[in-house]
């Protein structure tokens, strides 16, 4: 082949394929030639019978948090165009905010910008905000700021919309909080609580207070027992311990940390170990731990709270609020459920597939909503009929076993049950229940998996579930076309065939809460508790591994080593 023939099939790929990314240009000395070296070498288009390119659909992905981000990190389907909005151009470590609010950790060590992504995978982003999403036109309607702070409005087309907006914080309605409390959400907010924290001791410092005003100023109270208010209490108890005491040594004395809590214990959702250790350390650290307590209002000055045992109500003087008491729907994502029929619901509901209810193009991911799990005995007769293959009214071994592996992954809370009550498999319950394992009848059935939809419960709203969503939906599309024509799902127990995927399963790794002082409390599947120091070091081995590049990683990793060396930093920037 010639020279310049080899030149223009080379231009012709390039013109054709502009994505492809770290190309490498060598000329040699015999006569000239070209190496192409590329990461991201398109995959093939999907072709008619004719031999024409199918059109591609119009994917939109709202938000780049943890859901969004880990479905465009994951997704590799040529046969999509997919397009981003999300209001913030990186995506946000979240669990490390507490350790910006403090000097730490830096903000930017905790971001990673979006633009990388999207030029990798060959994406479209729009820095925007969706505002509205109109499900009868396949429209969402976006505003975003120029830079005079004049809104632009646009409309948006999709074939199928990917919802990953996450949520607000939940203020309960509680009057005062909005205009008063500090959230801690974004790194915005974590930025605004570590200048608030510094510039209190600065005017504490100020020599014409009086004691009782610098104990106003210097009183700092979390709302929310959950493991961020824990945690930043926890950081912002070692900042006062380990370096306020050497920046600010005159105004130290009048420090005092609040935490309240409406309900019984802090850390509900830990095992009971962790919540008495984290409860008894916080009171040796001198934390004003509040339980039963809930909050009534906030003003300018002041903090009231109720006693829920009693009925009183207490009012306190604050420097500082911090509001952590759990998450709410956003705005955009209510509207759109009025308009879908979902609006008498609290959070937005989808199947086991993360598809929305009742939008089959809209899906939804993390905080933004729940998996609606479709309970057992409301297809009990339905499972029983399709297993019942020879109609007779009962169930024989062969045909039991048919539909058991089916009814397993249709079901999660099968399993959930099985194992609580210490059983191998359904044939050990039906045993139980009917007294041999021969044949079954309706009623049997019935009885044996009467208590099975006890054990449905709740995703958490975690950075953990929506990350595993977000990859397990991009992988659905990843072999959209292999699945439709050979589905991988359970049986549908209501209908012919079988389901496309199987359905969305979380696997839960476990979860931590640092405790301050260089300790951690570690919750790790099989019920294995571990707090203080060891579980620190490893809560740092475990972060530093789920930051998703080595960027971050290594600035992260270095701002540990600065604190460790230098201190946190304690300037108001």
């Amino acid at each position: 082949m010639s020279s310049h023939s080899f030149y223009k099939r080379a231009y012709s790929f390039f013109k054709a394929y502009p994505s492809a990314s770290k190309l490498l240009l060598l000329s040699t000395c015999s006569g000239g030639g070209l190496l192409v070296f590329s990461d991201s070498v398109p995959p093939r288009r999907a072709l008619t019978s004719d031999g024409q390119e199918v059109p591609k659909k119009k994917v939109v992905v709202l938000g780049s948090g943890w859901g969004g981000y880990s479905f465009l990190s994951h997704f590799n389907n040529p046969n999509y165009d997919v397009k981003v909005v999300s209001p913030r151009n990186f995506f946000l470590f979240t669990p490390l905010l507490p350790s910006v609010t403090n000097g730490t950790v830096e903000a930017r060590s905790i971001v990673e910008p979006i633009r990388g992504l999207m030029r990798k995978k060959g994406f479209e982003y729009t820095e925007a905000e969706c505002v509205e999403i109109d499900p009868s036109t396949k429209k969402i309607h976006c505003r975003s700021k120029d830079g005079s702070n004049v809104d632009k409005e646009f409309d948006m087309d999709y074939d199928i919309l990917v919802v990953a907006v996450g949520a607000k914080p939940n203020t309960f309605n509680t009057p005062g909080v909005e205009e008063h409390a500090h959230f801690l959400k974004e790194a915005e907010d974590a930025l605004k609580i570590r200048r608030s924290v510094i510039n209190c001791f600065e005017r504490a410092s100020l020599p014409s207070l009086t004691e009782e005003e610098r104990k106003k100023i210097l009183h700092f109270v979390v709302v929310g027992g959950g493991p961020t208010g824990v945690e930043f209490s926890a950081e912002l108890h070692d900042f006062l311990v380990e370096d306020v005491a050497k920046i600010y040594p005159k105004v130290q004395e009048f420090t005092r940390i609040t935490l309240l809590e409406a309900g019984d214990h802090i850390l509900n959702m830990f095992d009971k170990r962790i919540t008495a250790f984290a409860e008894e350390k916080f009171q040796r650290d001198g934390i004003d731990l509040k339980t039963k307590n809930m909050v009534v209002g906030v003003n300018a000055d002041e903090i009231s709270t109720k006693e829920i045992a009693t009925g009183k109500i207490v009012s306190e003087p604050y420097g500082m609020v911090v509001w952590s008491t759990g998450v709410g729907i956003r705005p955009v994502i209510k509207e759109f459920m009025h308009r879908i029929g979902q609006g008498q619901r609290r959070v937005l509901a989808t199947d086991e597939w993360l598809r929305v209810e009742g939008c089959d193009s809209v899906y939804a991911l993390g905080d933004t909503a729940t998996i609606n799990q479709r309970r057992v005995m409301e297809d009990i007769a339905a499972i029983f009929s399709k297993a019942d293959k020879g109609e007779t009214g009962t169930l024989n071994k062969k045909e039991f076993k048919s539909v058991v592996k089916d009814i397993c992954q249709r079901y999660p809370q099968v399993e959930l049950y099985l194992k609580k009550k210490k059983l191998r498999n359904i044939a050990n319950l039906l045993k139980s229940a009917n007294g041999d394992d021969t044949e079954v009848n309706i009623e049997t059935f019935k009885q044996a998996l009467s208590e099975v939809d006890t054990q449905m419960k709740n995703l958490p709203a975690t950075a953990q579930v929506a990350s595993q969503q977000g990859k397990y939906l991009a992988k659905c599309f990843n072999k959209m076309e292999k699945c439709e024509k050979k589905p991988e799902g359970p049986l549908r127990f209501r209908g012919e065939g079988r389901h496309r995927f199987q359905p969305f399963r979380y696997r839960h790794f476990g979860s931590f809460a640092p405790l301050g002082g260089e300790q951690t409390a570690a919750e790790l599947p099989g019920d294995w508790v571990s707090i203080g120091h060891s579980s620190q070091w490893l809560w740092y081995s475990v972060y530093a591994s789920k930051l998703v590049s080595w960027r971050t990683r290594s600035l992260v990793v270095s701002d540990w080593v600065r604190r460790f060396i230098f201190g946190r930093d304690s300037s108001s920037i």
